[in-house]
């Protein structure tokens, strides 16, 4: 008789397989690496096949997990038809993620997230992180990923980012005039702070291009319109941090938080999945 597949199993591999991380497969699931580990062994046992290959630096799925991802997804979906009758009851996950917390990376976070829980519809703001936190705390967000805002206390942390100054590699800035600055507009935090470095230092400056959202951002700067203080962990390709060369004052850092209203299982499943793949993501660009 075949033995048939165990389902928190083959749950284990597609974190596995999404976050390519035992460690940040754990963290989704809520459990330790070991159990992570004992559960893919026991799928391959079963399917006699190995699925992943482990490594001090990096996971990957074999030619036989890639083939059996697919069949794992269709799996987990009957299952879930299953248990919720013909017509999967769809959940919402309201998430609120600051542009300047996680820039690129959303696309593939979310990609992932669709991969792991294919029944949730998620709704994502972007904005800056002090008007996400204030719809947070008025009830319309189920979760949010921003920057660290003055005293607030709690959260989750799932970064510590520093930041530099960014520019095309043909910006040039004569001393003698303004430094020409490229930001997200004046309820950016992260302008506010560079502006303070630049106003400590004595150092004259002008905005010559604010506002768009993170891609428009990298635009302008790319096309030689000014300087932008970013994190280094999502400087677009294209820009190099020039701030030693030009003795830029130093921006320091901050952290990344997730406060999170949660307690659904299904929703708090995906918001565990979306912090272990920032986290991921985070550790890669360091």
């Amino acid at each position: 008789m075949m033995t048939p597949l165990d389902i928190p199993s083959v749950q284990a591999f597609l974190l596995v397989a999404e976050l390519q991380s035992f460690t940040r497969a754990a963290e989704a699931s809520g459990t330790t690496q070991a159990a992570v580990s004992m559960k893919l062994q026991r799928l391959e046992a079963v399917l006699g096949k190995r699925l992943v290959e482990r490594s001090p630096r990096a996971v990957r799925l074999t030619a036989e997990g890639i083939a059996f991802r697919e069949n794992a997804r269709a799996l987990m979906e009957a299952h879930d038809r299953a248990l919720n009758g013909s017509h999967v009851v769809r959940q919402r996950l309201t998430l609120g993620v600051s542009d300047h917390a996680a820039g690129s990376e959303l696309v593939a976070i979310m990609g992932r997230l669709a991969a792991i829980a294919p029944s949730l519809t998620i709704a994502v703001n972007v904005g800056f992180s002090r008007d996400l936190l204030d719809a947070f705390d008025a009830g319309e967000l189920d979760a949010v990923i921003v920057r660290q805002e003055g005293s607030r206390r709690g959260g989750e942390k799932l970064a510590d980012d520093d930041f530099g100054w960014f520019a095309s590699p043909t910006f040039t800035w004569d001393d003698d005039a303004p430094l020409r600055l490229a930001t997200l507009g004046a309820r950016c935090a992260v302008r506010a702070s560079a502006i303070r470095a630049l106003d400590k230092a004595g150092i004259a400056w002008t905005e010559t291009f604010t506002g768009g959202g993170l891609t428009a951002l990298a635009a302008a700067a790319q096309a030689g319109l000014g300087i932008t203080p970013i994190v280094r962990r999502i400087a677009p390709t294209g820009l190099v941090e020039i701030g030693s060369a030009r003795r830029l004052p130093k921006l320091g850092n901050s952290k990344v938080m997730l406060h999170s209203k949660v307690s659904d299982p299904t929703k708090l499943a995906a918001l565990r999945t979306v912090a272990a793949a920032f986290r991921g993501a985070a550790t890669r660009a360091g």
